[in-house]
C-alpha cells in the first residue's frame, strides 16, 4: 500500500549557463507530480545533475521532457568541461525507492528509451540494470571515447543504438538512460583534521582497496612496506594471505580455493597478467559497491570519509560506519558521527534503526518514526549539520490523512455531521488499529521483562506485524471514505444521452466495488489482528492480559462492522459473479471472529 515512488537523476552537459539550466528545469516544472529535488551545476565540469522524484507515469513523462528541451537549448559541438560526456542529456538513470522495483524502472527505462528515439530522434544507449546488451551494463564502456568518438561509433555494428537512428546527431549526441539502485552519499566523520588519517580508513574500507603491505610500524596501514610482483625470481603474492605463488598459474589455483578470481581481480585493478614485475599487489576493501576517499571540510575543521553507496541493499550506512568506527580506535581515532548527503531511501535508515535497536537489545516493533530517530542518533546524523528525517528521507510512509490526522474531538464530530461519509468503514479501520496497537503494546511491554525472557522472540515478532497492521488499518480510515465519495461523485454525472447513462453506471459500479474493496481488506487485517490478541494473552505480560482483551474487542467489532460494510455495499452491484465471488472470500469470517475474541475474554477472565 505504500506510495509508488521514482527517483530519475538526469545529467546535463551545462554546467555554467544557468538560464538555459533554467529553462531545462521549466521542462520537468510543468509535468504534475513530479518534485525537484536538488540541482547541482558544476562550472569545472560543465555538468549539472538534477534530482527529480515522482510517479512512475509522471516521472517518464518529465525525463522525456527534460531530454527534448535540452536537445533544443543545448549544443554538444560546443561543448568542454572535465567530465566524461557524450550527449547534450548524458546519462538519464531511474531509481527504484518506494513501491517499485528494479524491473519497474528498467520497463521505464526501455519505454522512455524508445520514445525518445522514435520522436526525438537521437540515439539511444541503454545502460546499468536496463543493459540489453551484457557489455553495456558499464556506463565508462558504453561512454568510451565521449563525444568526439561517436561520429565512428555509430557506424559500427556492435555500437548500433539501443533505439533511435544510428546516425550522428552533432547537436545532441547521444543519450545513455538505465535503471540503477540509489545511491547513497554517506560521509563518516572523525576527531582529526587530517586527510591522510582519514584516507587510511577509506581505503580498507572501498571496493577498490588498496595495494597490499606488510610490516606495519603503526597502527596505520600506510606504515608498511608494499608488497609486489616478483616474476622474475618466480614470486606471486596473494593479495589476501601470506601465500606466495611460484607462478601466476599457482596463484590463481589458490585464489580459486578462496573463491576469488584472479584473472577478473588483475582486469579489475588495470594490471596486464603479462607486465606484472614490480607491480604493487592490489587488494579489495571490505565492501563491494563502496566508493570511498578521504578529505578535509575547513568548515567543519574535520576529516571525513566519503563514500558512494552505489547499492544501499549491499553495503548498508551502519555496516560502513561500524567498520570505520573500529578501524579508528585501531589507529587512536574517534568516529564523531555522520552524514548523509542529499536523500536517503526510507528502508534504507529503516534497516540501520533495527541494527541499533537489535544491538541495544531493544524491541524492534516501534513506530517507524522511532526506528528511525534510533538510527539517527546513533549515526551521530546530526554532528556537523542538521538532519530532518521529514525532509532527507525519501519514501517516507505516512499514516496521517485527512481524517486519520485529525484531533480524536473533530473526527467524532466529522462522523457525527448528516453525511454519509465518513461512516462505519472508516470507524471500523480505526478500531482495528487501535485494537492492533493494544496487541503491540503488550508484546512490547512483555519484551521490556527480564523474567519473561524465554518469551521475547515472539513478542518482538508480535510487534513488527503490529506496528504494520496498525498503520495498514489507519491508511484505511481515509481509503474508505475515499472509496465511497468515488460512489457520490460517480452518480452525479450527467445521464441525459444514452453514452452518459451507460458512462454513470460504469462509474457507479466500479465506485462500489472499490467501496467493497476496501472493508474487506479492513476485515482481512483485523482477523490477523485477533490472532495478535490471542497470542498476547497467552504469553504476554499478566498485568497487561486486560488490554489484550480491550484490543481483542476493538478488533472483533472492526472485523464484523467491515463485513457489515462489504456486504451492504455488495447489495448495489450488478455483476453477479463478481459478488459471489466476494462472498466466497468473506466466508466463516465473522465468525471466526466471534470465536478468537470469545476464547482472549476467557483467558482474560479466567486471571481475575
Amino acid at each position: 500500500m505504500s506510495q509508488q515512488i521514482v527517483e530519475c537523476v538526469p545529467n546535463f552537459s551545462e554546467g555554467r549557463d544557468l538560464k538555459k539550466i533554467e529553462l531545462i528545469l521549466d521542462a520537468a516544472r510543468d509535468i504534475d507530480g513530479v518534485e525537484i529535488l536538488d540541482v547541482d551545476p558544476g562550472q569545472e565540469t560543465n555538468r549539472t545533475v538534477v534530482t527529480l522524484v515522482g510517479s512512475p507515469d509522471a516521472i517518464s513523462d518529465a525525463a522525456f521532457a527534460v531530454i527534448a528541451r535540452a536537445a533544443e537549448v543545448l549544443d554538444m559541438s560546443k561543448h568542454s568541461g572535465a567530465h566524461a560526456r557524450h550527449g547534450a542529456t548524458d546519462v538519464c538513470p531511474f531509481v527504484p525507492v518506494s513501491g517499485v522495483t528494479m524491473d519497474d524502472c528498467i520497463q521505464l527505462a526501455k519505454r522512455l528509451g524508445k520514445r525518445v528515439g522514435d520522436e526525438l530522434g537521437i540515439p539511444v544507449y541503454l545502460y546499468d540494470q536496463a543493459a540489453q546488451i551484457p557489455e553495456r551494463r558499464s556506463l565508462a564502456k558504453v561512454r568510451a571515447g565521449e563525444y568526439e568518438a561517436l561520429p565512428d561509433k555509430l557506424s559500427k555494428p556492435e555500437w548500433k543504438p539501443d533505439f533511435g537512428p544510428a546516425k550522428f546527431n552533432p547537436k545532441a549526441g547521444v543519450v545513455t538512460i538505465g535503471a540503477r539502485e540509489f545511491l547513497v552519499a554517506y560521509n563518516v566523520n572523525l576527531n582529526s583534521a587530517r586527510k591522510d588519517h582519514a584516507d587510511d580508513i577509506a581505503h580498507e574500507l572501498r571496493e577498490k582497496g588498496r595495494a597490499r603491505r606488510k610490516d606495519f610500524t603503526t597502527p596505520y596501514y600506510t606504515s608498511g612496506k608494499l608488497i609486489k610482483y616478483r616474476p622474475s625470481k618466480n614470486e606471486f603474492p596473494c593479495a589476501y594471505t601470506d601465500f606466495i605463488g611460484d607462478s601466476l598459474e599457482a596463484l590463481a589455483d589458490h585464489y580459486k580455493k578462496q573463491g576469488r578470481d584472479l584473472y577478473a581481480e588483475l582486469e579489475f585493478f588495470g594490471r596486464d597478467p603479462a607486465n606484472l614485475e614490480g607491480v604493487n599487489v592490489m587488494k579489495h576493501g571490505e565492501f563491494q559497491e563502496c566508493r570511498g576517499i578521504g578529505w578535509v571540510i575547513p568548515e567543519y575543521n574535520r576529516a571525513q570519509l566519503s563514500f558512494n553507496l552505489l547499492n544501499y541493499k549491499v553495503t548498508a550506512t551502519h555496516d560502513v560506519l561500524e567498520a570505520a568506527r573500529e578501524l579508528a580506535r585501531d589507529r587512536g581515532l574517534a568516529v564523531t558521527g555522520s552524514e548523509i548527503v542529499g536523500m536517503v531511501p526510507f528502508q534504507a535508515l529503516f534497516e540501520s534503526g533495527i541494527y541499533y535497536l537489535g544491538r541495544q537489545g531493544s524491541t524492534r516493533g516501534l513506530p517507524f518514526q522511532d526506528v528511525l530517530e534510533c538510527a539517527v542518533q546513533s549515526m551521530g546524523l546530526r554532528d556537523v549539520a542538521e538532519f530532518e528525517i521529514s525532509k532527507s528521507v525519501l519514501g517516507l510512509p505516512s499514516t496521517s490523512g485527512t481524517l486519520a490526522g485529525m484531533p480524536v474531538n473533530e473526527l467524532a464530530d466529522e462522523v457525527s455531521r448528516p453525511t454519509p461519509a465518513p461512516g462505519g468503514g472508516s470507524i471500523a479501520a480505526l478500531a482495528g488499529s487501535l485494537g492492533a496497537a493494544l496487541a503491540t503494546m503488550v508484546a512490547n511491554l512483555t519484551f521490556q521483562k527480564k523474567t519473561m525472557s524465554d518469551v521475547h522472540e515472539d513478542m518482538e515478532n508480535l510487534a513488527i506485524r503490529g506496528q504494520q497492521i496498525k498503520d495498514d488499518l489507519l491508511r484505511l480510515i481515509d481509503a474508505d471514505t475515499d472509496a465511497f465519495t468515488e460512489v457520490i461523485t460517480a452518480m452525479r454525472l450527467p445521464k441525459k444521452t444514452e453514452e452518459e447513462k451507460s458512462t454513470r453506471l460504469a462509474a457507479i459500479e466500479e465506485g462500489y466495488k472499490s467501496a467493497t474493496r476496501i472493508p474487506y481488506k479492513t476485515a482481512v487485517l483485523c482477523l490477523e489482528t485477533l490472532d495478535l490478541c490471542l497470542e498476547a494473552a497467552e504469553k504476554g505480560l499478566p498485568a497487561s492480559l486486560s488490554d489484550a482483551g480491550v484490543g481483542a474487542m476493538m478488533a472483533r467489532s472492526a472485523c464484523l462492522g467491515a463485513i457489515y460494510n462489504v456486504r451492504i455495499n455488495l447489495g448495489s452491484i450488478q455483476d453477479k459473479s463478481w459478488v459471489e465471488e466476494q462472498k466466497r472470500s468473506l466466508g466463516d469470517m465473522g465468525e471466526k471472529a466471534e470465536a478468537l475474541e470469545r476464547a482472549i475474554r476467557d483467558i482474560v477472565e479466567a486471571s481475575f
